[in-house]
């Protein structure tokens, strides 16, 4: 993978100091320059290679479009709801975030709610400081013996479970990812949703924002909960159905909501803040000192680690890239990427409607994904204004109309991996094959034409479709010659009937590929 080069960083928002100092100690220009209206994040994005942000800046499609040097957006928290992350992989911009940065500090305030809707420690407080003695109105309940239902399992799922665990609540989850024999070690038993429902005294939710988590907890659901069932949400307003909630509530199906989030922020609607049986906080999961010190640090370490070619942590977008901070690996990017560029140029027909990538060998077994993507930056960088990149490269495919296909196989034989790539285009098919032998990317074959010397993918190329005879070469040479270019090295398939493809090194770039006429039936030029 080429290097990301990041010169310098906007910060838009109070990200903890240590952020900016850990970029500047890195060689990253950073200039803070807070509470930007839309406006002004649109005309000044352009001087900046990456942004940084927290939950308030609204990194819309506008600012991402405005954005011609972007290259990152790190966002210093979890989730990257304030961030159109569609609209940053089409323009190639990865979008980071910090997952694990306030997972304590999301776990603690979860777990502080449940024990105060337990014993009403809000509204208590507020009815000391009004003059009252009220004993009697705030009865509570004990948290040993009662059931915690957590619906997602992840970071801050688990937290949760081993606190609340040693107030001696049994914990029980749901989670469609994390394996039960995992959640099971951390001493939550999984179960489906229906299961879930009417065991638990209390439920707090966990997961992302998306379709299938929107109003996760509806009026379907509270109906199938014990009456009296006490929920909380520190994760994203919209998993539980604000209507539906407040429906429960008046109800006494729901007996005690404790909410951090809300699907308007500030929320508008003050039905639920208002509710005597609600504790409400301003999105206060995130808001300690040593959460914010961690998610500034992180995301600082994770751009300077991704710039230096360390490693990519983060990524919500880019996953493709996180198996390429390697020499390998880069080699194998740099295969795939000269592969499409020779089938791009080669093929007699550019609209290219099929591409299928196949990987031989198991040191290629984890790898096909950035080779195949790697394969299609090179077939459409000439058609997208060399915009095509690995982040964005296969949405660009999808867009353009292009079916991208892959597959891996076992080796033939060969302790050396294989690619292959073959594209249909025209109607027509055109097939490479490469390799990378002693760290040097070759190609092995294009069109059916196995070269006798694999051809070094690096430099100037000229590609020939050629009838074989013993006068190509020398006739080649000569045109060159004439044309003021030298013949540095040149490889051709064992002679057979028909026309053969063969490649031939050359000193730059031939002006007029017409010249070549006399020796070849179709000829196309690289550099790489």
């Amino acid at each position: 993978m080429a290097p990301i080069v990041i010169k310098s960083i906007l910060i838009s928002e109070s990200v903890d100091p240590c952020c900016k100092k850990v970029l500047e100690e890195n060689g990253i220009q950073v200039t803070e320059k807070l509470n930007l209206t839309k406006e002004d994040l649109i005309s000044e994005i352009k001087n900046y290679d990456g942004l940084v942000v927290r939950s308030s800046t609204k990194v819309t499609a506008d600012i991402i479009n405005a954005a011609s040097n972007l290259k990152i957006i790190g966002r210093a928290g979890t989730g990257v709801d304030n961030v159109d992350v569609d609209a940053a992989t089409k323009h190639g911009v990865i979008v980071m975030n910090t997952p694990s940065g306030n997972t304590i500090s999301a776990a603690e305030l979860t777990c502080i709610l449940i024990t105060s809707l337990s014993r009403h420690v809000p509204q208590a407080a507020m009815s000391m400081k009004a003059g009252k003695w009220d004993r009697k109105k705030f009865m509570g309940a004990e948290l040993f013996g009662k059931t915690l239902g957590i619906v997602g399992l992840g970071r801050i799922g688990k937290e949760v479970a081993s606190r609340m665990q040693s107030f001696g609540m049994k914990t029980i989850g749901y989670d469609p990812i994390t394996p039960r024999e995992v959640t099971a070690g951390w001493g939550v038993e999984q179960m489906t949703l229906e299961e879930l429902w009417p065991q638990c005294d209390f439920i707090t939710v966990h997961t992302p924002l998306m379709p299938s988590t929107t109003g996760l907890l509806n009026d379907a659901s509270f109906a199938k909960c014990k009456k009296g069932v006490r929920v909380v949400n520190c994760a994203r307003g919209g998993i539980i159905d604000e209507d539906s909630l407040l429906r429960a509530l008046e109800s006494g199906q729901c007996a005690g909501a404790g909410l951090d989030v809300f699907v308007e922020e500030p929320p508008k609607n003050r039905a639920l803040v208002d509710h005597p049986n609600v504790i409400s906080c301003p999105h206060l999961g995130a808001s300690t000192s040593e959460a914010q010190a961690r998610c500034g640090q992180d995301i600082a370490l994770q751009i300077v680690d991704m710039v230096k070619g360390k490693g990519l942590v983060g990524a919500v977008n880019a996953q493709v890239l996180a198996s390429t901070f390697c020499q390998e690996s880069q080699q194998w990017i740099t295969l795939g990427e000269a592969m499409g560029a020779v089938l791009q140029s080669c093929a007699s027909s550019k609209d290219c409607s099929q591409v299928h990538i196949t990987t031989q060998g198991d040191c290629l077994k984890k790898s096909t994904g950035y080779i195949t993507s790697a394969a299609m930056v090179g077939l459409l960088k000439p058609t997208t204004g060399g915009s095509a990149n690995l982040v964005n490269v296969l949405t660009l495919a999808q867009q353009s109309g292009v079916a991208v296909t892959q597959t891996h196989s076992q080796s033939e034989g060969s302790c050396h991996g294989v690619c292959e790539v073959e594209i249909q285009a025209g109607g027509a098919s055109l097939k490479a094959r490469g390799s990378v032998l002693g760290g040097v990317p070759v190609l092995l074959e294009l069109g059916g034409s196995v070269f006798r010397q694999p051809v070094a993918l690096a430099g100037h190329l000229l590609f020939l479709l050629v009838s074989p005879g013993p006068e190509v070469l020398p006739s080649l040479a000569g045109l060159l010659a004439t044309a003021g270019v030298e013949m540095e090295s040149f490889s051709a398939p064992p002679a057979g009937a028909g026309a053969v493809w063969c490649c031939a090194g050359v000193s730059a770039s031939v002006p007029d590929l017409g010249a070549l006429k006399p020796v070849a039936k179709q000829a196309a030029q690289i550099t790489i």
